[in-house]
């Protein structure tokens, strides 16, 4: 994969198609940008597909940084300045979906379209979250978390087997292994779980998502697509569907099946199709030309 230099790390990404506009995927916690590598090629016949390492994650660096949502939001921003300067389409997952619509709403010119898939639509609650997973991330932050991701590697061993309803390959599985060898590389996706905006904390990334929730509500301009998973539960739970459905201005609904949370690796081909589906309807700009 490509890498470039950014502040004062590298960021690595993948590269396909080709096209004026940028598809840009967005990973969430604990995979990088090996999770679209099935959902890009039902994209890159017709459109540039740009789809980013996070910072601290897959083949990026990891720099003496805390990795708050605000840490990630600085690299990124980066990132698209030297990648994708012009016009861009965002697709993300999980806290990939949270840094899209935040970059989003504070780069309102350069962005044409925004789809999102189990993320972070707006602020949770505890008693919103499956009981079992408020569990997980109350133990998360609370001093056992250290003993938990950093030690045990929980968010790779254990966490992703329940949240991939199909299950993952061992292959697949050592490569979101490889970033994480060592407790102190597991770092970021300990900060991960202590970003979730649960009943007002912490209070920063309550703000961050309660003010790009006001931008996708306030742009009937720029198309979304809302992809659900069949049996939602938690961020991507009917209520929470039908909440944004009606909140959000343009907004489209579309189902891609069943399966766990970690959706790009359950549903490649129905999120890759819906995708392609979508910006040929809704966002021709970013289509490439046939024979350009």
């Amino acid at each position: 994969m490509p890498t470039i230099e950014i502040l004062d790390s590298f960021m690595s990404y993948r590269d396909a198609g080709h096209g004026d506009v940028a598809v840009v995927f967005l990973h969430g916690n604990p995979l990088s940008s090996y999770c679209w590598r099935n959902v890009i090629r039902h994209v890159a016949a017709q459109a540039r597909c740009l789809a980013p390492d996070l910072i601290g994650m897959g083949e990026s660096g990891k720099p003496d940084i805390a990795y708050r949502f605000a840490d990630h939001a600085r690299y990124l921003d980066a990132w698209f300045d030297a990648v994708a300067p012009t016009e861009v389409v965002i697709v993300g997952h999980d806290w990939g979906g949270a840094l899209g619509m935040d970059w989003a709403a504070r780069h309102s010119s350069r962005v044409r379209g925004i789809a999102v898939i189990e993320t972070f639509l707006r602020p949770v609650r505890w008693d919103e979250m499956a009981p079992a997973a408020a569990e997980r991330f109350r133990a998360f932050r609370s001093p056992q978390g250290e003993e938990m991701i950093l030690h045990k590697n929980m968010m790779i061993e254990s966490n992703l087997a329940l949240t991939i309803a199909s299950g993952l390959a061992e292959s697949d599985l050592d490569v979101y292994r490889a970033p994480f060898r060592e407790p102190a590389s597991r770092r970021p996706m300990l900060a991960w779980t202590r970003e979730f905006p649960l009943d007002g904390e912490p209070a920063d990334v309550a703000e961050i998502v309660l003010d790009y929730g006001r931008w996708m509500a306030e742009t009937p301009d720029v198309p979304k697509l809302l992809m659900t998973m069949d049996n939602g539960v938690g961020l991507g739970s009917p209520e929470m569907i039908s909440w944004a459905a009606e909140t959000f201005a343009g907004a489209q609904v579309v189902s891609v099946g069943p399966g766990g949370h970690q959706a790009p690796e359950d549903q490649p081909d129905q999120i890759g199709t819906a995708v392609a589906d979508w910006l040929a309807e809704r966002v021709p700009a970013a289509v490439a030309r046939v024979g350009a």
